[in-house]
């Protein structure tokens, strides 16, 4: 069965919270994915598919990953970026929009030099044999995590349920006692107003014994 052919990557650019991001990626979805957005980012105009030859170069030597840097910033990408440096300027300044795919027949003087940034046919499998080796690689660390929440909801559902038999053997016991108190003060009553009706009945002879005796 002949081998599935490697998807080829592309390389894509967003910016989320402190940071622009670059993926290289076989498509805008997986892209998404990896970034963890909750919506499309595309659509939305604030992410695109570059070609700047040092952020392909960048991503394509670590595809899969998502690399950072400060936002706004004309820095390297790397897996480690830090903070920007004046977060309120950061702020006050406008954010770049993406560039629209439709090129214009003009091109800066940056692009002229984008040949550098393409990979050849062997380059490009190789990268997108790593970007699927990532991928497995995040899947599998998924798959932890939802075994050790799985774990950790059956130590807590084990526990709830000790607990919770533990109550109802205690209350079983309380009713029980409860229910032989209850009978021993009813027959303690029963008892009482037996001798309250025998010492009325004798008391009654006495004092009728005592008036006689009296006259």
């Amino acid at each position: 069965m002949p081998a599935k052919p490697k998807r080829k990557l592309k390389t894509y650019q967003t910016s989320l919270g402190f940071y622009d991001q670059a993926i290289a990626a076989p498509s805008m979805k997986a892209a998404l994915e990896a970034w963890g957005a909750s919506s499309n980012l595309f659509h939305q105009g604030a992410a695109k598919e570059t070609d700047d030859p040092d952020i392909v170069a960048a991503t394509m030597a670590k595809p899969g990953v998502v690399l950072r840097r400060p936002v706004g910033s004309d820095g390297p990408f790397t897996e480690s970026a830090e903070l920007p440096t004046d977060l309120v300027d950061d702020h006050a300044r406008p954010r770049r929009k993406a560039r629209s795919k439709t090129r214009s027949t003009k091109r800066p003087a940056k692009a002229a030099n984008k040949s550098s940034g393409k990979i050849d046919d062997q380059a490009a499998r190789k990268a997108a044999a790593a970007f699927e080796k990532e991928e497995r690689r995040r899947d599998a660390e998924r798959r932890k995590e939802e075994a050790a929440r799985a774990k950790a909801r059956a130590r807590r559902d084990k526990a709830v349920a000790i607990a919770e038999a533990a109550l109802d053997k205690a209350r079983r016991q309380h009713d029980a006692k409860a229910e032989e108190i209850d009978a021993e003060r009813a027959a303690l009553d029963e008892r009482a107003a037996a001798e309250e009706a025998r010492w009325d009945k004798q008391r009654m002879k006495l004092q009728e014994a005592l008036r006689r005796a009296r006259e």
